[in-house]
């Protein structure tokens, strides 16, 4: 047999081994709650208040004079999936930051999900800090970016906004990076909150997770968190996918297979989603076994007008590209000290029984500066 067949054989393994032993409680004190982190500082409070607000109101342009030289910033993102959130977090910050007439160079580096490209991203980051720019934009999700970032914030400079975290970690205080973003428990429990009020029986869910790490802990191990506090669908079995959409279609097939009492699948991302809803859709289990979508992009309102997700926790996208643009605004104007640590935007959730006005409410101010599609 080939190498190239081995591997592929040994990573369908993977995908396909149970990991509910690995299933732990969502606290970790390495991290530091949006909540905790305001007990912790209470002076950020107001400022908090005060950016979010800023956030939502519309933009207010610099002044001729106000800038002296072009600001420089980098995007190192995993822009490459199904979920539109990066693309639609590069589109709203590039509006807002013309909206506030701020003269920048912008470089834009994607790489795929799930840390399955953690070497192209460490190949991408480099290329971007070798350009010496001002502010980097990148993420937090395997343990490998945590090393990364570190590096970053010892050298002291550029400046470092992480997208897509909003829980600080607690060995970076007093060095803290601005954390942008939508907080992963409290979606989680926006929708385990939905589910639990939908249980009718002692049937059970299936979990799959996105990669090990991050987004998984806080999304996946939430909702088993919530589940079981909440005495909701016992746990069938776990599976981990790389957050690809083809590996989480074959998890849940093999979760259809093996529990005939299934009646959620419970996805941590939006391919993940995806790749339920293709195997369910194969099955002919459409509408069956309910599963839900995370994070409400384009991809995930379309499968819920199809009738093929139950729900999904819909992030006011563009808040993420704003709150960042706005914080650059803030620095240039040498006001850095109303920057809150954190911004974590806000969530609604949408169902298949959702009314098509609220839907569109949502949308447009989801979507206000990146796009509703003609198609949505």
């Amino acid at each position: 047999m080939s190498q190239q067949k081995n591997s592929f054989l040994l990573l369908l393994l993977f995908v396909l081994l149970p990991v509910t032993a690995a299933i732990s409680h969502p606290t970790n004190s390495q991290f530091i709650t949006p909540e905790e982190y305001l007990k912790l500082h209470p002076e950020e409070q107001e400022i908090s208040k005060k950016f979010s607000k800023t956030v939502k109101e519309l933009p207010h342009p610099l002044r001729k004079g106000q800038q002296k030289k072009t600001v420089s910033i980098a995007f190192v993102y995993p822009g490459e999936q199904a979920s539109d959130y990066w693309q639609r977090s590069v589109r709203s910050f590039v509006a807002r930051m013309d909206a506030l007439q701020i003269d920048y160079k912008l470089d834009k580096y994607f790489s795929k999900a799930g840390g399955i490209e953690i070497r192209k991203q460490e190949q991408q980051l480099k290329i971007a800090l070798d350009k010496d720019p001002d502010y980097l934009v990148f993420t937090l999700d395997v343990n490998q970016h945590q090393r990364l970032i570190e590096r970053i914030l010892a050298k002291g400079r550029p400046h470092l906004i992480l997208q897509n975290i909003t829980t600080p970690l607690s060995i970076w205080e007093g060095n803290q990076p601005l954390y942008v973003g939508f907080d992963h428990a409290i979606g989680t429990r926006i929708l385990a909150n939905y589910f639990l009020d939908r249980k009718t029986d002692n049937g059970t869910y299936g979990l799959l997770y996105f990669s090990q790490g991050y987004v998984s802990s806080m999304r996946g191990d939430t909702f088993h968190t919530f589940m079981r506090e909440g005495k909701g669908y016992e746990l069938s079995a776990a599976y981990y996918t790389g957050g690809q959409r083809e590996k989480s279609r074959k998890a849940a097939e093999q979760l259809i297979r093996q529990d005939a009492n299934l009646r959620l699948i419970y996805a941590c991302a939006t391919d993940v989603a995806l790749g339920a809803t293709d195997a369910l859709r194969d099955a002919g289990l459409t509408g069956k076994i309910m599963v839900n979508g995370w994070g409400g992009g384009s991809a995930e309102l379309a499968a819920i007008a199809r009738g093929e997700l139950t729900a999904t926790v819909m992030r006011m996208n563009d808040d993420n590209g704003v709150a960042m643009a706005e914080a650059i605004r803030f620095q240039l104007l040498g006001k850095g000290q109303e920057i809150p640590t954190v911004f974590s935007g806000d969530f609604v959730l949408i169902t298949s029984e959702t009314s098509e006005e609220k839907i569109q409410a949502a949308k447009k101010q989801a979507f206000r500066y990146s796009g509703i599609p003609d198609n949505l």
